[in-house]
């Protein structure tokens, strides 16, 4: 299915104490450029993450958040140190005795001494952190995709429609172009019969005249391309794979097509058309730079 490159997406999932946030967003880009922000005693898992989004994103510029918050006892392991905490209580009864100070908050004193209570955070099971945070990854991408496709969809739609268009223009141009070589014809008999007065016109070069006129003036060839160009645009879509840069690559081509046909008119009529079909396939061109 076609998809856009703008989209977001949002998972959560919490379970054994452990709670995951994920948002992943994207814009347009020329090639697959994904960015990952997570905390960084989680960077070993930056491959996994990586590759579980390379799986279903092709292209763009996508940025992943990922929050974590842990409510479980197990991860932290908080230690005394015995011999400092009683060599600060001696010293303080020490003070006391000497000094005859009084108060008794020696204990709350005492633990906010430097490295008396220390926490140590508890080595991380690397499988149980990746097992907790696959199902807010996937959560966050599967909504993520489905944004995608719903504004791929509507692009799809609308660009199908534009190619009608473009379609009913060809035609018009085409069922215009035999016309123009007998116009000109007239016209330029009609000329020469002003400037020649009554001396003979000599028919075979005027004849003459107009096939070179009608073979510089030919655009059967680009008429015929813009056609096939149309009927691979619609297969195109109905491809199962990224068809940003196939769409982009025929729309230049059609363009080209276009602008060919335009150096080539000597009539008026075409030039108008030719203008008005080179302005869809821009609006065409323009939109395919969101499609993946």
């Amino acid at each position: 299915m076609i998809r856009s490159m703008t989209g977001y997406g949002r998972g959560d999932y919490e379970a054994d104490g452990r709670k995951f946030s994920v948002e992943i967003k994207s814009v347009n880009h020329r090639y697959n450029d994904i960015s990952i922000r997570l905390p960084r005693s989680m960077n070993y898992l930056e491959d996994k993450i990586r590759k579980t989004l390379m799986k279903k994103i092709m292209r763009g510029k996508t940025d992943v958040f990922i929050n974590f918050e842990s409510f479980s006892e197990d991860d932290v392991n908080i230690k005394v140190n015995e011999p400092l905490a009683k060599a600060y209580c001696e010293k303080l009864e020490f003070l006391r005795e000497t000094y005859g100070l009084t108060g008794n908050d020696t204990l709350d004193l005492v633990a906010k001494f430097p490295d008396v209570i220390t926490v140590e955070k508890v080595q991380e099971d690397e499988d149980a952190v990746w097992n907790a945070l696959l199902p807010a990854l996937e959560g966050a991408l599967d909504n993520f995709i489905s944004m995608r496709e719903a504004e791929g969809e509507a692009l799809k739609k609308d660009i199908l429609k534009k190619a009608d268009v473009i379609e009913e223009m060809v035609k018009k141009i085409a069922e215009r172009a035999p016309l123009v070589t007998e116009d000109y014809r007239v016209k330029l008999k009609a000329r020469l019969d002003e400037l020649l007065g009554d001396a003979n016109l000599d028919e075979q070069r005027l004849m003459t005249e107009v096939t070179i006129f009608a073979d510089r003036a030919c655009i059967d060839e680009e008429l015929t391309r813009l056609k096939s160009h149309i009927n691979q645009l619609r297969t195109i879509f109905d491809m199962d794979e990224s068809i940003g840069r196939k769409l982009d690559f025929l729309v230049q081509e059609m363009n080209r097509e276009a602008n060919t046909i335009a150096s080539k008119s000597n009539d008026l009529a075409i030039t108008q058309t030719t203008i008005e079909l080179k302005s869809e396939i821009e609006k065409i061109r323009e939109q395919i730079q969101n499609i993946e």
